[in-house]
């Protein structure tokens, strides 16, 4: 079977440096919050030339964070898309907040500036930009509309880790940048582990407080807080991976674009790329007819080929967050959607045999 997604192979190349990495850090007697930690971070903040980023336990609560560190709770409306990992959502209405949702742009599926335009309200105090699949959102058009209304602009790059924008990391180019590092990412952990990335030395400060119970250096909370820490192991681990990074990305714009010549001619699309925008291509994503759908996926299995829907359901349709909201793109663009395996380590002979199977289910 050749997976959708396949963690194991960034393990792999990497295993006697990521074993020697992990006997080191548990002979150190330091696991939480320590030397790894406050290393990776350096690193980090580096790669993506900001000032500052903080590690903590996952994608979700470093947007979770984000939004404390600005006071956005109870009373207070975010602007996401339906079209998004759950997590997007669920980090907003942990903090108190009301997520309101935003139809996708039809060619790019990241949020339409005129739909967030049309959102807003006296009670919205940010907006969340998704870099779907990889994909830059439409940043200079959010930046305008956040800025015109002195909103929050939060970049969720849980897929986007390592892409650009006009030369410039993506988390870098808003107020907050969130990451994800779950272990399918395109720079993984071996578990759930995240990062905030910020500008502000006030802001990052107050991050590094909320993480741990809002303490100061006497451990006293001087605000109320949560436990989100990303430990030793797991920051040692993306110390290794982290170097691989734009390696591994590279690797997956080339599958990307094979997947393009091998499908060419076939009755199925791709969401655009954005002009000036470097795609992580965290997915490889398909349109298709709907009515095709269903057909293509058992036929795929069938050929020994794992596809995925990348999202099935809008978050908007889930019981948890369901309302009154018609989103028209997003609607039609979540029936119409097929996820290829795409991931480092791919050989030529397994993308040839998704390509087969693509093609062959189309006579």
């Amino acid at each position: 079977m050749i997976p959708c997604a396949f963690p194991l192979a960034q393990y792999q190349p990497l295993d006697s440096e990521i074993q020697a990495t992990i006997r080191m850090v548990l002979e150190s007697g330091h696991y939480i919050l320590g030397p790894q930690v406050e290393a990776f971070e350096n690193e980090f903040a580096r790669y993506l030339d900001i000032p500052h980023a903080m590690g903590c336990g996952s994608g979700t609560d470093a947007l979770v964070l984000a939004l404390r560190a600005y006071d956005i709770g109870t009373g207070d409306e975010v602007i996401v898309p339906s079209h998004t990992a759950t997590a997007t959502v669920a980090a907003v209405a942990m903090t108190g907040a009301t997520p309101v949702f935003a139809d996708i742009e039809p060619d790019f599926y990241t949020l339409a500036v005129k739909e967030v335009e049309a959102r807003c309200t006296s009670r919205t105090k940010a907006i969340v930009a998704v870099h779907l699949y990889g994909q830059a959102a439409d940043i200079v058009g959010l930046q305008k509309v956040a800025s015109a209304r002195k909103l929050l602009l939060i970049e969720d790059c849980a897929q986007a880790v390592g892409a650009d924008f006009n030369g410039r990391k993506l988390g870098t180019l808003a107020d907050i940048g969130c990451y994800s590092f779950f272990p399918t990412k395109n720079l993984g952990a071996i578990g759930d582990a995240g990062a905030v990335v910020c500008p502000d030395p006030e802001v990052a400060a107050r991050l590094k407080r909320l993480r741990q119970y809002g303490w100061d250096e006497k451990r006293i909370s001087v605000e109320p807080g949560m436990n989100s820490r990303l430990d030793e192991i797991q920051a040692a681990i993306l110390r290794v991976k982290l170097p691989r990074l734009d390696a591994a990305n590279t690797e997956r714009a080339a599958q990307a674009e094979r997947y393009r010549a091998g499908l060419a001619g076939l009755p199925v699309g791709f969401p655009q790329v954005r002009a000036g925008a470097l795609h992580s291509y965290h997915l490889f994503v398909l349109r298709i007819a709907a009515a095709d759908r269903g057909g293509l996926l058992t036929h795929m299995a069938e050929k020994g080929v794992g596809c995925g829907i990348h999202y099935a359901v809008p978050v908007h349709k889930m019981p948890g967050f369901a309302g009154a909201t018609s989103l028209p793109v997003t609607e039609a663009v979540v029936d119409e959607i097929v996820s290829l395996p795409l991931f480092p380590g791919m050989s030529a002979e397994q993308q040839d045999a998704v390509i087969s199977g693509v093609r062959s289910f189309y006579g």
